[in-house]
């Protein structure tokens, strides 16, 4: 007993209004589950809780939002429109959880060095990298980089758990990859031919001629930038010795710097490459450009360091002007009275 009240459990517990309640962000969940999983049994499975429980659970989530969320189909569970509706707000709030999650994180750690964990696509070339996230390291705060090179694919894999806070690619997020992420348009360079000397020699016809018999040393053919140079080659009739597809772009340009074949780089960067590596720029590549993405699990960009990675894009990959046809013109001033 206490002293003013009646035995505890004879209190009257505190009743919410029903039109005040909210939706309940588990049953939210199990939905979710179920409806990318298609069916209660494997949302189940995944959940670690038995079909009846999950059931349960979505048909309380059905009675409070008044409106059914799957239809069977034969043993299929599919979404109705209000389902279908229900699941990408879903989406939306538990990804916006995970940026919430990430963002107190961080504010966590700026007491203590920042931590930026940035994933780059094998595809892309090293120097185009550095200077991208170079200047992450210069910020006010102490940042701590932790850098990592895979494939796309598996970058992807990495960012969706969270264990990396952006990947830079030279493509968007592919389709037929299920992971929901973002991609931000950093820039686009062309793509400048360079050769070291003895190559030169050997070959020294005016560009593209000078390419016709001679040894090339192009990005893997898995690549997209290896796929559009193959194709740029086949457009004009050329027909080089490919002396070896690199998956690795800094080992192609070791083998260029020695003068084993002519090989491509960004032409943003071509009076680095030729002083760093004493090496000649040959040519341009005509109409083919390299596009580069930062790719990340937030909509909107927080991280202090994938904003510095954004405006040094724009400093060494400013946007192109737009066609004389595409600028807005200016309105032609009336008449004089």
């Amino acid at each position: 007993m206490h002293e003013g009240y009646g035995p505890i459990d004879k209190i009257e517990p505190f009743r919410t209004p029903a039109s005040s309640l909210h939706v309940n962000y588990k049953h939210l969940h199990y939905f979710l589950q179920v409806a990318e999983a298609g069916s209660v049994v494997r949302a189940s499975e995944r959940l670690h809780l038995s079909p009846q429980t999950v059931s349960g659970q979505i048909q309380v989530l059905e009675d409070r939002l008044g409106s059914a969320l799957f239809t069977k189909e034969g043993r299929r569970l599919v979404l109705t429109d209000t389902g279908r509706m229900v699941q990408e707000y879903a989406r939306d709030i538990f990804a916006l959880g995970a940026e919430l999650e990430a963002a107190v994180r961080e504010k966590a750690q700026r007491a203590r060095a920042l931590e930026f964990r940035i994933g780059v696509a094998d595809a892309v070339p090293k120097a185009i990298a550095y200077h991208l996230i170079q200047p992450a390291l210069r910020l006010s705060e102490p940042v701590r980089l932790v850098c990592a090179e895979w494939r796309l694919d598996r970058l992807l894999a990495e960012l969706a758990l969270h264990r990396l806070d952006l990947v830079i690619a030279d493509a968007p997020v592919p389709p037929e990859i299920g992971v929901r992420a973002y991609s931000h348009r950093l820039g686009a360079s062309g793509i400048a031919f360079f050769a070291g000397p003895g190559v030169r020699q050997r070959h020294p016809q005016p560009f593209p001629a000078c390419l016709e018999g001679a040894p090339l040393l192009l990005p893997g053919r898995d690549s997209a930038a290896g796929q559009r140079l193959q194709r740029w080659l086949e457009g004009r009739g050329l027909h080089p010795q490919v002396l070896g597809e690199f998956d690795d772009t800094a080992l192609a340009l070791e083998f260029g710097r020695r003068s084993e074949g002519f090989f491509t780089g960004p032409s943003v960067l071509a009076d680095e490459i030729a002083a760093t590596l004493d090496v000649q720029p040959v040519g341009l590549a005509e109409g083919l450009e390299e596009v580069y993405y930062a790719i990340s699990v937030q909509r909107r960009i927080s991280h202090p360091c994938v904003a510095a990675v954004t405006r040094a894009a724009q400093a060494i990959m400013p946007p192109a002007p737009l066609p004389e046809a595409r600028r807005r013109r200016r309105p032609s001033p009336p008449p004089a009275a």
